[in-house]
């Protein structure tokens, strides 16, 4: 595989508040189309409004993407006191189901995530096998 042979590129993106696009407009669909001549490591998405809002977004680029694809969501939106409202247990939850759907190769956490909601997800999905690649995506 030539991807061996080169640096590797991980891409992510973040979503509109709607989940429906990226923040530079384009749909999962024409951001995968525009990087995947790029071959990358992996694509993903990242921070946004929450893990929950996410999922459907993650299982479009899962479904369409040719490599691995990485999920890093936030903790939730931020309350006027800078609070993040999404607990470490169902940033977990949502990524084990994330992960028993074959939607994930690599996961983490982005804004507002502690160590504990890293220590949650690692737990949840450590017994999981990883998104499967498949060539026609």
């Amino acid at each position: 595989d030539r991807r061996l042979n080169q640096i590797p590129l991980m891409l992510s993106v973040t979503l509109d508040a709607g989940g429906n696009r990226t923040q530079g407009g384009q749909t999962l669909f024409e951001f995968w189309n525009s990087v995947k001549r790029t071959r990358p490591f992996a694509v993903g998405i990242n921070c946004s409004f929450g893990a929950r809002g996410m999922v459907p977004a993650l299982t479009q680029l899962a479904r369409v993407s040719d490599t691995w694809v990485s999920w890093r969501p936030s903790a939730g939106v931020p309350d006027p006191a800078g609070q993040y409202e999404e607990q470490p247990t169902e940033t977990a939850s949502l990524a084990r189901e994330a992960a028993q759907q074959g939607l994930l190769n690599i996961v983490g956490g982005c804004c507002g995530t502690s160590p504990e909601h890293i220590r949650e997800i690692t737990n949840a999905v450590a017994d999981i096998s990883p998104r499967r690649l498949t060539t026609d995506g």
